[in-house]
């Protein structure tokens, strides 16, 4: 008689960025993807909540306006960033507290958002990355980038892309 192997369920990747789109996006996920009446025989899913923290500006000792940037600020920059992370990820948990059958991992990267998402999904092997859109215009996305066109083009899973309603 053959070993009967637990199968694993799935892995999904959650863009969160403390916005109302990526909020709107980690509930949707969980209405659609996360069953809270799953039983307690079938796989249990992954939810990797990922933050990608942005890099630190670099200044040299003196910005062109003759400013001069100490230690202190700087330090004091980073620990807002970090602390900003932590808030964004804290909102994200409890929105998953209801869901007992998922189990919720939270990932904090520094880096550009684009490349933290689509090397997430490929490290982990990530079934599925959802993420919430701006809504951004064509012009606004030719300038300043488009992460979620970025993500769908280039992640190794499929990206579901949830649009908020218009209120």
């Amino acid at each position: 008689m053959a070993d009967v192997v637990e199968s694993e369920g799935r892995k999904i990747v959650v863009a969160v960025d403390g916005g109302e789109e990526s909020t709107f996006a980690l509930q949707w996920c969980l209405r659609n993807f996360v069953s809270s009446s799953a039983t307690t025989s079938s796989p249990r899913d992954t939810l990797v909540l990922v933050y990608a923290r942005p890099y630190p500006p670099v200044y040299s000792a003196m910005d062109g306006t003759g400013v001069l940037f100490s230690e202190e600020i700087t330090a004091s920059l980073d620990k807002y960033s970090r602390d900003l992370a932590d808030s964004v990820m804290n909102r994200a948990q409890k929105i998953c507290k209801d869901y007992n059958n998922v189990k919720v991992d939270v990932k904090v990267t520094q880096g550009d958002a684009r490349e933290v998402l689509c090397g997430t999904v490929e490290k982990i092997k990530a079934d599925v990355l959802v993420m919430g859109s701006h809504g951004y215009g064509f012009i606004k996305r030719a300038l300043i980038g488009s992460v979620s066109d970025h993500c769908s083009k280039n992640a190794k899973s499929s990206v579901v892309i949830v649009k908020r309603p218009a209120a």
